[in-house]
């Protein structure tokens, strides 16, 4: 296999999907030519139009998700804002947080402000591979008696874990993480901005009181701007203050925020040549059957993890590539820093990934990869086995010429 020229890798799909469906780019036209109305303002047709596509964009959201009622997921413009308006809105002074050590910035900075506003916050504990200690998670979940001068701790009312990690790769497994929340009476928040329009999160069943955050720019192939929250028939959404308060185009007579969904969560007015997108790639995914994209991908990212163990020097830092994971995996090479790692396989053979500490410093921190970081490859629903076997062979080429290889 010839190595260089003007060939493109694309294995960054842990940052944005690319290339997106070309239906994509066709759907956010369309809306913006022939129902550019604003969504649920008006009564006259382009209004209309532009309230059905975003309808239909909800609908498409919630099958992907598992969940029956579309009305329970509020739309907002991106995962990051989805994630504050969960803390904010639900956590207070006194409240106990316990999230998941593999956590982005996107948890990790709300928690720590949260954190000088009076909210308690535990971390639990991963392992060097990203893999989620579900009994340590649970323990420090539970209330802890008071012990001399210690102070006892409440339980927590929430849990928080990273559904896929952006940096290892690691899967939690919803399943035992609900069981934990329903036993202890917490609201599970799922980050999913990694996994959601492609692995099967089953929101509707989880059996306890679910809300996950997702996003639309990454595994349901629609473009930035997109994401939100979905919130599991279990959850108690008043519970949950908006974060941002503004016009809907419903209750207009009052100065409160409407208390029904999702007119709650979605304050001013939504994107709608972004959700006609996010429509196309969900309706691309649904066409191609979205199991049959996430095996490709897992068979992509299992020969890349299998690969580059396989090759002298290379360190893979995250799990097995039989292990529960998503299509994202992290690695260093002896004798190259991250960043001339990247630049090598960028500028002489057009792979293109991520390196340094993936906006997750607590997640490198686990993983033992701090302050450094490590280079991430994410395959995607277009990346094909010779496009991992060419980044093999050149990540191999590196090796040999820094003398780490056969």
């Amino acid at each position: 296999m010839k190595l260089g020229g003007d060939r493109i890798v694309y294995l960054d799909n842990a940052a944005t999907s690319w290339p997106k469906p070309a239906a994509v780019g066709e759907a956010m036209a369309e809306f913006l030519r022939d129902s550019g109305g604003n969504p649920g303002r008006s009564g006259h047709r382009l209004s209309i139009a532009a309230g059905r596509i975003v309808s239909c964009a909800r609908d498409a959201v919630a099958s992907a998700l598992g969940m029956s009622d579309p009305l329970r997921i509020a739309f907002a413009s991106n995962a990051t804002a989805a994630l504050n308006t969960a803390l904010y809105g639900f956590l207070g002074p006194g409240d106990r947080v316990v999230a998941d050590g593999m956590a982005h910035n996107a948890v990790a900075r709300p928690l720590t402000e949260l954190g000088r506003r009076g909210v308690q916050v535990d971390w639990a504990r991963t392992d060097r591979a990203g893999r989620l200690d579900l009994d340590h998670l649970e323990s420090l979940a539970r209330s802890l008696p008071s012990s001399g001068a210690t102070k006892g701790r409440p339980p927590a009312r929430m849990i928080i874990v990273t559904h896929g990690s952006n940096v290892s790769g690691a899967l939690v497994p919803l399943s035992e993480a609900a069981g934990i929340a329903h036993r202890l009476g917490a609201v599970l928040l799922v980050d999913a901005a990694q996994t959601a329009g492609l692995e099967d999160i089953g929101l509707g069943t989880l059996g306890c009181a679910a809300v996950v955050a997702f996003t639309g720019h990454k595994a349901m192939l629609g473009p930035p701007g997109t994401g939100g929250l979905a919130f599991g028939p279990g959850v108690e959404v008043d519970s949950f203050a908006p974060f941002v308060r503004g016009g809907t185009g419903s209750s207009s007579g009052s100065e409160d925020q409407p208390a029904f969904m999702p007119d709650r969560f979605e304050a001013g007015t939504v994107n709608g040549p972004g959700l006609a997108g996010l429509l196309a790639g969900l309706r691309w995914m649904e066409e191609r059957g979205r199991s049959a994209v996430r095996r490709a991908e897992l068979q992509a990212i299992g020969r890349l993890v299998d690969g580059i163990r396989a090759i002298p020097g290379a360190t893979v830092h995250g799990p097995g590539s039989r292990e529960p994971r998503c299509a994202v995996m992290s690695f260093t090479l002896a004798g190259w820093s991250v960043s001339d790692l990247a630049l090598e396989l960028d500028e002489r053979y057009g792979v293109l990934c991520r390196v340094g500490l993936h906006c997750a410093p607590r997640a490198h921190r686990s993983l033992g990869t701090f302050p450094e970081g490590t280079a991430r490859l994410a395959p995607g629903p277009f990346t094909t086995t010779d496009d991992v076997d060419y980044t093999l062979g050149a990540i191999g080429e590196l090796a040999v010429e820094r003398k780490y290889g056969p």
